[in-house]
């Protein structure tokens, strides 16, 4: 760990982790590089690896990052109102995610090799992300919707958020493709797909 102080190292993490989430919105993670990533801080690639061992832990710190902010906006939701219909709450979960593309995007992609090729004192840092998401979901649905199956709705839409990308992102060359392949498949946007999910898991209606 680099000498200086608790400040000065936070300071230094979160410009690694804007450099990484800046490159990743024109980048694929497996072209991106730490070599990358250290060309566009104020210091140098060697030094990165002060604060990150591996590639995988700085993209793992970027997703935990997302996971921080959205269950912050969960929270404020419940915090902020006394009841809320199927309605209100799907729209509203959908417009949150909508505006965390690259934690639905990071969910889809290299999931998997984030978590297996980071320390584990990093992967415990981001799994209390990860769980104060999860918690600050349940506060919602136990406050607005206190007759639904809390962990019902929890153990469906988490592991349905995998897949929201994939499905709401797709370059030219895969529409060609779904093309020439004659599937009919029509894209949705991240807001009517997760808004959808949520009206169904909470057998809600307009």
């Amino acid at each position: 760990m680099p000498k200086g102080s608790a400040e000065l190292t936070a300071s230094r993490r979160e410009e690694i982790v804007n450099a990484c989430e800046m490159l990743y919105r024109t980048m694929s993670f497996k072209d991106i590089t730490i070599k990358d990533i250290g060309n566009v801080t104020s210091f140098t690639r060697t030094s990165v690896y002060n604060y990150f061992q591996t590639k995988e832990e700085i993209f793992l710190a970027l997703m935990q990052r997302e996971y921080e902010c959205w269950a912050e906006e969960m929270n404020k939701l419940a915090n902020e109102n006394e009841t809320m219909s199927a309605d209100g709450f799907a729209s509203a979960v959908a417009r949150s995610l909508e505006s965390h593309e690259q934690l639905l995007k990071l969910l889809a992609m290299n999931h998997y090799d984030m978590e297996e090729n980071s320390r584990p004192e990093r992967l415990t840092e981001f799994k209390v992300a990860y769980g104060a998401s999860l918690d600050s979901v349940r506060a919602c649905l136990k406050k607005f919707f206190p007759h639904n199956d809390c962990e019902s709705f929890i153990f469906v839409f988490f592991p349905f958020l995998f897949g929201v990308y994939p499905y709401s992102v797709a370059t030219q060359k895969q529409l060609d493709a779904i093309h020439e392949a004659k599937i009919e498949f029509k894209m949705h946007s991240i807001y009517e797909i997760i808004y959808s999910c949520v009206m169904q898991l909470l057998g809600g209606t307009k």
